[in-house]
């Protein structure tokens, strides 16, 4: 246990909370500024599904990856080390264009495997793979932010206050959101390219993170959890596999409770990233001005972030103030925000006007708040290999949503309407709400009760 002051622990988690959002204006920047690159680089929707097919591929090779050496290395000096190779290929997207020319002139082959619709010809093959190798290399790194985070606060806050320390976490996504189509509003103009100074200011501020966490993290801040594992360590996941002590009970509710998980935070996910990518394209198919599509965003995501916030207060009280295991606290709070999303399958049918708005404001608020109480539970299954939880998590998810980004674009290629995807988008969440109810409880759940 760290001899740290008490608000240490708020801090760090104010620090994560900053790092996620930084994550996010990199990753969110190209979905803000995609109708200006689409129309100078001649691209179209189905190449944008591609660009974030990758991003999302490459996503879960790193969660993968970079989850197995979370585990192995050191979080405080692997953490600004991705931190970098994001905001690197943030600052690299600026000039994707120029990327995809030199990579044909080393590898005139990739220029074959480029595979686009129409408008089809060198210019736009050669930007289309820049950017989506920029991508790439933006969705490896970014994988490296979530083994990180979650080990971080698995190791310096209790299993009451995981929810609301997760919750703090993961709003720094809607806060980031929030700001990059403001910064997009003032940075880009009518002027060809202005684009580009978005992704390289981004980038560069991001790196600047670095220097406070060096200053506040300490190897030994991180080593030690602070109370024990609800699956002691001899049955954790990597026993699950190779089990010494024969114990099938735990072993049996280890794997029903990862797969549960999948259950979760597949659906959650797709519904999630949707939002992200496709709003600002849906917004202006309904006739809404690139002047409006900006600050509405920003509203979106500033009521995500409430959302969020709201559902891991929500558990936190009724965990601490109301006597509710922390278990039935999150629960209630998870499927209240999915009912909430459901309100997409309406907004498919839905004109210009307010009640559109509004219903994607109701989506914002409960699509975000799906994830603290889902990050609770990850946390519930080892402490030892966070890293390879949250890996193998991400790695389904993100391959997950990655074929459903490419779906999304073919198929508003093809019939020219974001209904299918929308009424998909909401009611999707509702499987992790029946995904619950097989959550049950673990042999080793008896002792570890006292440490809850």
């Amino acid at each position: 246990m760290t001899s740290r002051p008490p608000a240490w622990k708020w801090t760090i988690c104010g620090l994560l909370f900053l790092a996620t959002m930084l994550m996010y204006m990199d990753r969110q920047t190209l979905a803000e500024s995609i109708s200006r690159i689409m129309a100078e680089l001649h691209l179209d929707e189905t190449h944008y599904g591609q660009m974030e097919k990758g991003f999302g591929l490459s996503f879960a090779l790193g969660a993968i990856v970079l989850g197995l050496i979370a585990d192995r290395v050191s979080v405080r000096w692997l953490y600004p080390a991705v931190l970098i190779g994001w905001s690197s290929a943030g600052i690299a997207t600026a000039y994707g264009d120029s990327i995809g020319e030199a990579l044909v002139s080393l590898c005139p082959w990739l220029l074959d495997k480029t595979q686009l619709t129409t408008p089809d010809y060198i210019g736009s093959r050669t930007a289309f793979l820049g950017m989506y190798a920029c991508r790439i290399a933006l969705g490896f790194f970014e994988a490296g932010h979530w083994p990180c985070a979650l080990i971080t606060t698995q190791r310096i806050l209790s299993a009451r206050d995981r929810t609301f320390g997760n919750g703090l976490l993961q709003s720094g996504a809607s806060v980031g959101a929030v700001l990059t189509p403001i910064i997009i509003y003032f940075v880009v103009t009518s002027q060809a390219g202005s684009w580009r100074l978005a992704f390289q200011s981004i980038g560069f501020i991001g790196m600047f993170w670095i220097i406070p966490w060096l200053l506040l993290i300490r190897d030994s801040d991180l080593r030690s959890p602070p109370e024990q594992s609800p699956l002691p360590p001899a049955k954790d996941v990597q026993n699950v596999l190779s089990p010494a002590d024969g114990n099938s009970a735990v072993v049996i509710a280890t794997i029903r409770r990862f797969l549960v998980l999948l259950a979760i935070v597949i659906p959650i996910n797709l519904t999630w990233q949707f939002f992200r990518a496709w709003m600002p394209l849906i917004l202006e198919r309904r006739g809404y001005e690139q002047d409006f599509i900006p600050w509405f965003r920003a509203g979106f995501f500033l009521v995500a972030d409430v959302g969020c916030i709201a559902a891991g207060m929500l558990s936190k009280h009724l965990a601490q103030q109301r006597g509710w295991s922390p278990h039935a606290a999150r629960s209630l709070a998870f499927v209240v925000c999915a009912l909430l999303t459901t309100v997409s399958m309406l907004a498919g049918s839905l004109p210009q006007g307010w009640l559109l708005l509004a219903s994607f404001l109701v989506i914002g608020f409960g699509s975000l708040g799906l994830f603290p109480p889902f990050y609770s539970l990850t946390q519930e299954i080892s402490k030892r290999h966070q890293g390879l939880v949250t890996g193998a998590l991400g790695c389904i998810t993100w391959i997950a949503s990655s074929y459903m980004q490419e779906w999304v674009g073919n198929t508003v290629k093809a019939t020219g309407s974001y209904g299918a995807a929308l009424f998909f988008a909401g009611m999707v969440p509702l499987v992790g709400c029946v995904a619950l109810l097989f959550w049950g409880r673990s042999p080793s759940d008896e002792k570890a009760a006292p440490h809850a």
